[in-house]
């Protein structure tokens, strides 16, 4: 006898999906390697043990009872699901794959123009990519390593700073020609400035701060646009949209291509800066100790 939570045997729904995926216990038979009788005996014991029929004996064939169209399309969904577990675990079996966090603007504008060099050099290690505007929304506990922008103190990982934090004002070439030029930070203010949002236990380098290094007082004449996300205040400010800080090594590329223009003569520095971040059960990862190793050698470049 069933009880109420027993479930049936999965040969059981084997024998339904497919019987009533073809309408046919004969075509169900053939794609099991049985026998007509055996996928009808099948059929007859699941409906015994639901106590409900699931299909309506037509002439020549069958066709699904509502319960029946319920019951098919839930057994098809849970198959599927399997299938693609299945799949995953036998596939995390055959290659290597590497968890790696970071922030929007880290992965756009350094990690991503880099990772075919590593991919050229691994080739048989899967990356998957996690990437958050914050840097509090990466959730370590999840990833093999982390590239984080902090002052290394991440308590129970293994932190080492790739580079420092070296901030200072770009802007477009067509907003230096309409505002320019830029002799000193109080001609900057007279420019609109473009700014990105920090949260207090963020430790972004701001204008305020910049300002603050320099002996002034950050007194802005014109607007100011604020952002959450820094891919974003970039596109602004390549579009002549304001002023807006820069970091070094992030913008790199769009400095070369003159694409956005810098002021060394205002640089700030700090002590923070990204860090490679691994948790201390990954530090013995073959795998993770090689892409921190490539990222390190990267950095020098």
């Amino acid at each position: 006898m069933y009880s109420e939570n027993d479930m049936p045997p999965l040969q059981m729904l084997v024998v339904f999906e497919s019987s009533a995926r073809h309408l046919s216990f004969t075509a169900a038979a053939r794609e099991l390697g049985t026998t007509q009788p055996a996928i009808s005996q099948q059929v007859k014991a699941l409906e015994a043990f639901l106590q409900t029929p699931l299909f309506r004996r037509v002439y020549r064939g069958v066709e699904l009872t509502d319960e029946g169209h319920i019951l098919l399309k839930t057994t098809q969904s849970s198959f599927t699901e399997i299938r693609k577990v299945i799949s995953f675990i036998r596939n995390k079996q055959k290659k290597p794959r590497i968890n790696v966090a970071t922030d929007f603007a880290f992965a756009a504008y350094w990690l991503m123009p880099r990772l075919p060099e590593f991919r050229k050099q691994f080739p048989d290690v899967d990356i998957r990519l996690h990437t958050s505007q914050r840097t509090a929304d990466v959730a370590l506990q999840d990833i093999d390593l982390a590239i984080l922008f902090s002052d290394g103190g991440q308590k129970g990982f293994v932190s080492q700073k790739l580079f420092d934090e070296v901030a200072f004002p770009v802007c477009s070439p067509k907003l230096l020609e309409e505002y320019g030029p830029f002799d000193s930070l109080e001609d900057i203010t007279r420019a609109p400035l473009l700014k990105l949002h920090a949260e207090p236990e963020e430790k972004w380098m701001v204008w305020e701060k910049l300002f603050e290094q320099h002996n002034m007082l950050w007194s802005p004449s014109q607007t100011v646009m604020e952002f959450d996300n820094y891919t974003l205040l970039v596109q602004a400010a390549i579009a002549g949209q304001g002023v807006a800080l820069g970091w070094g090594s992030l913008l790199d590329d769009m400095l070369e291509a003159e694409l956005l223009l810098a002021f060394p003569q205002f640089v700030t520095h700090s002590s923070n800066g990204y860090y490679s971040v691994v948790p201390v059960a990954r530090e013995d990862n073959s795998i993770v100790c090689q892409f921190r190793d490539w990222l390190h050698q990267q950095s020098l470049c």
